[in-house]
């Protein structure tokens, strides 16, 4: 079998799930941690997804050596870091730079979903007078939507008052400001305009660029996984439009990835991993085979009917487990579900690894480590 050409008798070279899982596992800087800068991880990766304040900060930690999450969290102070809507609608851990590119290009991803959702439940609305009331009252005094639906249906009354709030969320990027998401503090979800708060000019970015951002952190990737990480639509002309080189998945799909990178062998040793509940290794592509097994399949399943939200354990670079942390009278106490058990070796390798996992999310408690075996039913 071709292995070490792109092209197999005029075939595209044929990429393994295995041979996939490294190469993604790679390009998420999930088999060793990188030196590299918060910034330049966050740039990388074309943001972490973040609808949760805290979590994300243990993608963050899987990522970098000798992480301080104090670091990141002044980023998010001094405004180099924001949390806003991109990919999928949903908020994402960005850098002022990014956020202010691919927002004018993923607006489209919103608006599909605020105008099925929210429009059409307004009744005598003007959108471009609410885009200027709704920017006017945010830069004024950062508000959660609740109060900037209250003050929108005092100008509009009759409407719903979310509805407003949330097509404002649209017509007008806002960011999420501190103190939420900050290193082990909280504060309410309040918002005030990206313009205001970032104060910065940056071209927005086109789908050409997005498509190679994307490639680089998450591929071998077919257009379908740019479609799902992005929620855009139509990049097949995007695509055919970039020198890539082509590849074939093992049920045939056509993959691209940038020339000149090399993927680990398949049969790479790599780390436990315990990934955080929103990590986009698992949801930047369309088919997850390449790191969620069918058994992993059917226990998101559970948890999503559950309305709970995963966070999986990988071994060999699949996922194998979730976990679960609870906290009483000064002990953090970190849970392995084993799906199924662990050889000896994986399990002591998780073991260690949750050791340092609770040293970094409990410095000051006692810790415990309880391996289970089954799935996690929290």
């Amino acid at each position: 079998m071709c292995r070490d050409r792109l092209y197999c008798g005029g075939m595209e070279r044929v990429l393994s799930t295995r041979a996939l899982n490294r190469a993604t596992l790679e390009r998420q800087l999930l088999l060793s941690r990188t030196d590299l800068s918060v910034v330049e991880v966050v740039e990388h990766l074309g943001g972490l997804q973040a609808q949760t304040p805290h979590t994300w900060y243990t993608g963050l930690w899987n990522r970098l050596r000798d992480f301080d999450p104090h670091e990141a969290s002044a980023l998010l102070e001094d405004r180099t870091l924001v949390r806003l809507a991109l990919q999928r609608s949903t908020i994402h851990l960005v850098t002022a730079r990014d956020a202010l590119a691919m927002r004018p290009l993923l607006d489209p991803v919103t608006e599909r979903m605020t105008r099925s959702t929210f429009v059409r439940r307004l009744d005598g609305v003007d959108l471009d007078e609410l885009a200027e009331v709704g920017r006017k009252l945010a830069e004024e005094r950062a508000l959660t939507f609740a109060e900037l639906g209250a003050a929108l249906a005092a100008r509009w009354p009759g409407n719903d008052a979310h509805a407003l709030s949330q097509v404002v969320r649209w017509l007008v990027p806002l960011v999420q400001v501190p103190p939420r998401g900050l290193w082990g503090r909280g504060g309410p979800v309040a918002h005030t305009s990206a313009q205001a708060w970032l104060q910065l000019d940056e071209p927005p970015m086109t789908a050409a660029e997005l498509v190679l951002r994307y490639l680089r952190a998450f591929g071998p990737a077919s257009v379908k996984d740019a479609q799902t990480w992005s929620g855009l639509t139509r990049l097949a002309e995007v695509v055919e439009g970039l020198d890539l080189v082509r590849y074939r998945g093992e049920d045939g799909r056509v993959l691209y990835d940038l020339p000149g990178l090399e993927s680990p062998p398949e049969d790479m040793p790599v780390p436990v991993r315990f990934m955080y509940d929103f990590d986009n290794a698992f949801i930047g592509h369309a088919d997850r085979s390449r790191v969620i097994t069918e058994e992993g399949v059917a226990v998101s399943a559970a948890f999503a009917k559950a309305n709970v939200q995963w966070r999986l354990i990988l071994v060999d670079g699949f996922t194998a487990g979730d976990w679960t942390v609870a906290r009483a009278k000064g002990t953090t106490t970190l849970t392995i579900h084993q799906w199924r058990p662990f050889a000896a070796r994986d399990l002591d390798a998780a073991v260690a690894e949750g050791e340092r996992l609770l040293a970094f999310l409990a410095p000051r408690d006692r810790h415990e480590i309880v391996p289970a075996v089954g799935a996690s039913r929290a």
